[in-house]
């Protein structure tokens, strides 16, 4: 699992933008070190875990020659109060990271293995994550 070796602060406060309203990314839009990738095309937040579960797949699709990229890094501490616990008293205890993925950004990139089977891990890594995300491939 990816997390940062140390943050400033414990807790965050939470990012009041309207998820309607959000724009899209300006930085990470393009490929820049593999053939292909998997680009978000909506909002969301990607956990630690969620970004581990996608990496797996392509990896296993990868094999040995395969080079993977991730592209976004978890570093947003998020909190979670337990089960069942009344409103009130504070705020939860952080429970992990996540990344804020705006509409645009590379989230994986990929290279050294055929075409098609390139697409299709990107494709399987997609339905792991909360995000809408598309295949896309590098202009030649």
């Amino acid at each position: 699992m990816l997390y940062p070796k140390k943050v400033k602060f414990r807790k965050w406060q939470k990012n009041r933008q309207n998820p309607k309203f959000i724009g899209a990314e300006t930085r990470g839009t393009d490929l820049s070190f593999g053939s292909f990738g998997l680009k978000a095309t909506s909002y969301n937040q990607l956990t630690s875990n969620q970004i581990e579960s996608a990496r797996k797949v392509i990896a296993r699709s990868a094999g040995k020659t395969g080079r993977i990229w991730i592209r976004v890094f978890p570093d947003r501490p998020f909190t979670q109060k337990a089960a069942e616990v009344p409103m009130g008293k504070g705020k939860g205890e952080p429970q992990g990271f996540c990344v804020d993925v705006l509409p645009g950004r590379i989230i994986f990139e990929i290279d050294g293995i055929p075409a098609d089977v390139a697409r299709e891990a990107l494709r399987k890594a997609g339905t792991k994550l909360p995000v809408k995300a598309k295949v896309v491939a590098r202009a030649h």
